[in-house]
């Protein structure tokens, strides 16, 4: 999160090539980040750069997460850049030349708490209290009516609430260190089908 638009560029390729204009995505928590399993973001996807556009867009690339640069026709990963190393390119953007996985998925429209996230929606929203708790690493699951309801119904909660976007810190400082794959949970809700991926 930078400049008033979160980015989902290096982390959760899955969620990255499914993502929709108008999805919600619900950033959580892992147990391995914290026992509680707090939110970090709630975002509407905004818009969703194919094919590595993003990583080839000169507006993104002082951004943190704008780890790689395409040189003679190959992305390769920026030196300095904060976040992951060279050895993580193929997991984040894909074996080229395709680059399946270089999709990011932007939102401008977002609640980011960051550090400052609590368990509170645990008492009022007890399905999506067990959908975070329940699942493990590499899960996908398709849900039920009544928790994509409980799901639309936190996110205008948290819209509710206020319309400052930034609510708190980054929880951690950026990392090379790429043990911290699946330190946060994602849920997106679309139109027709929510998913999960840690």
């Amino acid at each position: 999160m930078e400049r008033g638009l979160l980015s989902l560029a290096i982390c959760k390729p899955m969620i990255r090539s499914t993502a929709e204009r108008g999805d919600l995505s619900f950033g959580f928590a892992a147990k391995s980040l914290s026992v509680d399993n707090r939110p970090i973001y709630i975002g509407r996807v905004t818009n969703n750069l194919r094919d590595g556009v993003y990583f080839k867009d000169r507006r993104y690339a002082d951004r943190g997460d704008c780890v790689y640069r395409l040189q003679r026709g190959r992305f390769v990963w920026r030196k300095g850049a904060l976040h992951h190393g060279p050895s993580d390119l193929v997991h984040d953007v894909g074996e080229p030349p395709e680059y399946l996985r270089a999709n990011v998925a932007l939102s401008g429209d977002f609640r980011y708490f960051g550090a400052t996230g609590n368990d509170g929606y645990k008492a009022k929203y007890p399905r999506i209290k067990k959908a975070v708790e329940s699942l493990g690493q590499g899960h996908r699951v398709w849900y039920d009516e009544n928790l994509r309801t409980e799901l639309r119904q936190m996110a205008d909660w948290i819209w509710q609430s206020g319309n400052k976007k930034v609510l708190g810190p980054p929880t951690s400082a950026p990392t090379r260190d790429t043990r911290h794959r699946g330190r946060t949970c994602v849920i997106v809700l679309s139109p027709d089908t929510s998913q999960f991926q840690p």
